[in-house]
């Protein structure tokens, strides 16, 4: 792995698949991801983006630029984009004019990260695009640059064989253009960004297999861009803080076990609340299923504020970045709002107190 400098100092972002709870309806997921937002905003964080999932009950981040509307409407400061608009499901124009449009609502703050994978299964895919499930995942370096082309003010310029030229443009007249992020898993991923001289970022948090290997293929075969100077790179984690261990133990419970669910080809179900997630871990009692908790929970940072902080430094110095995007999957009690999320707005508050101030104070 080639060395990197530790992070002078390390700034939070946030990434939300809006979850959704047993009996909690899409609205009041909805409701509370933009409660959690708000928060973000306010603490301090750098950025705030949604992923895409499609048909899990589990999950209502479907459509990312509608989410990033909502959110940079109810936030002042903060950064808001996908994470990510999953390309193979879209027409690269629409999604040019959908950002573009959200460039103009919140100038300077739209970050449009871009993934490869389908973000569902073959029947959703085809669904969403009506076209096949592989051509267009063949077809994803070209699309990526055509949007590079077509969210800039110049817009992009379709040449005919017959020597005509015909200009299109993302929207009429724009002023500016949204960041644009190459987001992914996989060696392909990191050596596309670098190839293009875009920022990267490895999805850790559901898969923290080939990270080594990822950031140094992306760092040691950057080229400079016009869109970027040098590497720039941050990576995502799970993460649940709470005053105590034994609360932030409990309420990973819920995700830890969807997690567990996905893994083993099960039907998704909403999120289990703590209490469900408690009970069904003493019925369900399996070694092997333990064990894979086990494993999957060793990759998360659980704890109370001060040790998850020490371990997102740790983190961040170990691989060179200097920003972290923080998944909270921090899951609810019984007996908390269906509109908010408390436990997921204390693992941000918690984490701004040990790290954005530090960060702040380095200033």
């Amino acid at each position: 792995m080639t060395e990197t400098p530790a992070p002078a100092s390390l700034a939070l972002s946030v990434l939300d698949l809006v979850p959704v709870r047993t009996a909690q309806s899409s609205a009041q997921a909805i409701a509370a991801s933009m409660r959690l937002a708000e928060a973000a905003d306010e603490l301090g964080y750098t950025r705030y983006w949604f992923a895409e999932h499609h048909n899990m009950p589990s999950v209502a981040s479907t459509t990312p630029p509608v989410l990033v509307a909502a959110a940079s409407a109810r936030t002042a400061r903060i950064r808001v984009g996908s994470g990510g608009v999953m390309l193979p499901n879209h027409s690269p124009l629409v999604v040019a004019e959908q950002f573009a449009a959200l460039e103009a609502l919140a100038p300077d703050r739209i970050d449009l990260g871009i993934g490869r994978a389908p973000g569902s299964d073959p029947v959703i895919s085809q669904l969403l695009r009506m076209s096949g499930t592989t051509s267009d995942v063949e077809r994803f370096p070209s699309h990526i640059t055509d949007i590079l082309s077509l969210v800039s003010p110049e817009g992009a310029t379709v040449r005919f064989a017959s020597g005509g030229e015909y200009g299109v443009h993302a929207t009429p007249a724009a002023a500016g253009a949204p960041q644009v992020w190459l987001l992914g898993s996989s060696d392909y991923s990191a050596q596309l960004a670098a190839h293009l001289g875009l920022p990267y970022v490895f999805a850790n948090h559901f898969s923290g297999d080939g990270l080594e290997r990822a950031l140094d293929l992306y760092r040691t075969g950057f080229v400079a861009s016009e869109w970027l100077s040098e590497p720039a790179t941050f990576l995502t984690i799970n993460a649940v803080a709470a005053p105590t261990d034994e609360e932030a133990q409990a309420r990973a419970l819920p995700q830890l076990r969807a997690m567990a669910r996905l893994r083993s080809n099960k039907p998704s179900i909403p999120l289990e609340t703590i209490e469900q997630a408690q009970a069904g871990s003493v019925a369900d009692a399996d070694p092997a299923a333990e064990d894979n908790l086990r494993r999957m929970r060793s990759r998360w940072l659980v704890g109370d504020a001060a040790h998850v902080a020490s371990e997102l430094r740790a983190f961040a110095t170990r691989y060179g970045v200097n920003e972290v995007m923080v998944s909270p999957v921090s899951g609810s009690y019984d007996g908390e709002a269906m509109d908010a999320a408390p436990g997921r707005v204390q693992t941000l508050g918690l984490l701004a107190s040990e790290l954005i101030a530090d960060a702040a104070t380095a200033k």
